[in-house]
């Protein structure tokens, strides 16, 4: 057998048959990648960086050497089986970054073993009994449901893999262990993602939209004068004697205007700063009588945090100059290069909120993916961003999809096209201190990104502290931002439409309609599943209050008596040993098998019947038929039923038409015929149904 350099000698065993086997064979290797420099099976440590292709994640390593010994030959060989090697019937290929989280509690459930008491105890010879116990284990480590499941998914896998894993695997299933699965009975089809809180959404989204269109052109001009001003060799183009001179008159012009010198965060004078006005090398002024001029100059005017780029600041804030100045120090808030990455993380929340996309989908952005749509007359309708798509796909190297986004999200890319170099295509590309903006790192990874956007969050407290300001951004509940939130959030708010900064910033039937069409047939995003699920729970909530108010006896209309029905039945079940549900899963769970297909609206509530409808009803994401609100047409459907909120809305409407036909000049005559004819068909209409009751 070849010699192995990284070999792991507990494989002796299996040395014959695994050794020599590349872990990575059935997997695509990025370019460049050849299947003989990756791992084998013979390895203590196999690198998976050939098999990941998305951008966002670190390279991962499966380590084996702190599994231990009585169960690493297994463990490795469940790896190799989810890697390359033979699968069990109805087991699917997981990902690279699955499998790594699975060795993670893998090495939690052997390590555990091997300290009960009971050195080289096999697998097979574990009981229920010791399944439960290492059930109650987790239960005391892992406070999270969540890191609950993961945890028993990977131990379940020594079973599940049994007829692949010959030396050693679980005899019996978990499940069938007291305490397991109760976490993820719990949780399917729940989404557990914490959404962000509307009070901190709002005014986060205004921020990010005033770096992407009022910031933005500032910081993208300072990062081009900066590099362009550290691309500067420093080779001195005076000549021999006018350094002296040259350094005077640098010096006599900030004693004129009185204006501070150059500096340092720490408070001294950035020499390198004051060699480039004089135009030499900072070594020739960091010596002799030069630097005693500069020194006597900087006790009288002071110094900067950093040095301060030559360049005027256009955006306004309330009428006002947002900074007075933009900085070329790293470590100055105020300065270019901090202040290109946090408008980086302004463009991600944009994107993310206004598009759907997940993080990853984000992440392979490129310059040049978003096409702006326009009909014959080239007035835009429609705005699409291209990228890769890796969720839910059978090929690891992503999938080409496109999404839907608004205006406010595409000016976001074309921002963070200006913040990277011509040459570079990676719009999420790491910003940093790189000059030359030469190397070709990846996109930034999910724990970076997360970092960044509280980053932001705290640069917007403290320059509105600093300033005196109100709007400021609230504390998160739980502490921080976290990039999956932004998906989930927007389902919500799409389903409740809330007001405030956020309906000033986007059309929320507009969106939802557009995202709706999730990849244009290239994919499946999952997205129009997540706002009907929001949807459905925000009806749910509607109509509990309606039945605990008994506000359904004051409906009327043509579908009232059926309205009635099912909200009776509708309360029925929502109450279990008389207590009324007050917790969105279980109102989930009750929507889902007793939705009664009522939808209120402002001026009626939809009482669904597909046979009556007008609306041209269509499927959801499930195949349930659903009505279609854009095409509702209340005064003349059967399903319509009116609440006392419907008829109030119907007389404001009234109300409205009387105030548009007393308008002087009058009205045109054709739109003050339709206007009136409206108005006579609602009045007849509520004087049909307002003195309705079912009881």
């Amino acid at each position: 057998m070849t010699t192995i350099p990284n070999a792991d000698p507990v494989d002796a065993a299996a040395a014959d048959d695994f050794g020599d086997h590349f872990v990575l064979t059935c997997r695509p290797l990025k370019p460049g990648c050849t299947l003989t420099d990756t791992a084998r099976f013979g390895d203590v440590r196999w690198n998976l960086g050939p098999a990941m292709f998305q951008e966002q994640m670190k390279s991962l390593t499966l380590d084996f050497e702190s599994i231990p010994v009585t169960y690493r030959l297994t463990v490795k060989l469940l790896c190799y089986a989810m890697l390359s090697g033979e699968l069990p019937i109805n087991e699917s290929r997981p990902g690279v970054a699955s499998i790594r989280r699975h060795l993670v509690e893998l090495k939690r459930f052997t390590v555990w073993l091997d300290q009960q008491g009971s050195p080289h105890r096999p697998l097979r010879a574990l009981t229920g009994v010791d399944l439960a116990a290492y059930a109650g284990h987790l239960s005391v480590v892992l406070r999270s449901a969540a890191s609950r499941e993961v945890a028993e998914v990977a131990v379940r896998l020594l079973w599940r893999y049994r007829s692949v894993l010959p030396h050693d695997h679980l005899i019996l299933d978990p499940l069938d262990a007291d305490g397991w699965g109760n976490s993820t009975r719990r949780r399917r089809g729940e989404n557990t993602t914490d959404r962000i809180p509307e009070q901190i959404m709002g005014p986060l989204l205004m921020w990010c939209l005033r770096f992407v269109d009022d910031f933005a052109p500032d910081i993208v001009a300072a990062r081009s004068l900066w590099r362009a001003t550290r691309n500067d060799s420093g080779d001195s183009p005076l000549r021999p004697g006018e350094l002296p001179a040259r350094l005077n008159a640098v010096l006599d012009s900030y004693r004129v205007s009185g204006r501070p010198l150059p500096g340092r965060s720490r408070g001294s004078v950035n020499f390198a700063a004051v060699a480039r006005e004089v135009g030499c090398s900072p070594g020739a002024l960091n010596k002799g009588p030069a630097r005693a001029q500069i020194e006597a100059a900087a006790a009288a005017n002071g110094v900067t945090a950093s040095p301060v780029l030559d360049l005027p600041v256009n955006g306004r804030l309330d009428g006002q100059p947002w900074l007075s100045s933009i900085g070329m120090g790293f470590d100055d808030p105020t300065g270019v290069v901090p202040l290109s990455i946090l408008l980086q993380a302004a463009c991600y929340i944009v994107i993310a909120y206004l598009s759907g996309m997940r993080d990853s989908e984000i992440k392979h952005l490129r310059r040049g993916c978003v096409r702006t749509h326009r009909d014959s007359a080239g007035t835009p309708y429609r705005r699409t961003a291209t990228s890769l798509a890796f969720k839910g796909e059978a090929d690891p190297t992503g999938v080409s999809a496109t999404w839907v986004i608004g205006a406010p999200a595409a000016r976001a890319v074309t921002v963070l096209e200006q913040l990277q170099p011509p040459h570079v295509d990676t719009l999420f590309r790491p910003l940093g201190n790189n000059v030359l903006d030469t190397a070709q790192a990846g996109a930034q990874d999910v724990a970076r990104t997360n970092h960044l956007l509280n980053e932001l969050m705290t640069w917007i407290n403290n320059y509105c502290l600093s300033r005196g300001r109100r709007d400021g951004i609230p504390p998160m509940p739980g502490g921080r931002m976290q990039t999956r939130q932004f998906r989930r959030t927007l389902a919500w708010h799409i389903a409740r439409r809330p007001g405030g900064a956020i309906a000033g910033a986007i059309q929320y039937r507009h969106l939802s309609i557009q995202m709706f069409e999730g990849y244009a047939g290239t994919s499946d995003s999952g997205f129009r599943a997540e706002v009907e699920a929001e949807q459905a729970l925000a009806r749910g909530e509607h109509l509990l209050t309606m039945t605990t108010g008994h506000d359904h006896h004051a409906v009327t209309g043509p579908a009232a008596a059926e309205a009635h029905r099912r909200l009776t039945d509708f309360a029925d079940q929502a109450r279990f040993t008389g207590t009324v549900i007050t917790d969105n899963p279980r109102l989930k769970r009750l929507m889902q098998t007793r939705d009664p297909d009522i939808y209120p609206g402002t001026y009626n509530t939809c009482v669904f019947d597909p046979s009556k409808a007008m609306c041209q009803p269509r499927p959801d994401s499930h195949g349930t038929i659903r009505p279609i609100h854009a095409s509702c047409q209340p005064l003349d459907c059967s399903n319509t039923a009116l609440t006392t909120d419907n008829r109030a809305a119907l007389r404001a409407e009234v109300d409205r038409i009387d105030d548009e036909l007393a308008q002087r000049p009058p009205l045109p005559p054709l739109l003050a015929h339709r206007l009136t004819v409206r108005r006579g068909k609602i009045t007849a209409y509520l004087a049909r149904h307002e003195a309705e009751s079912t009881g």
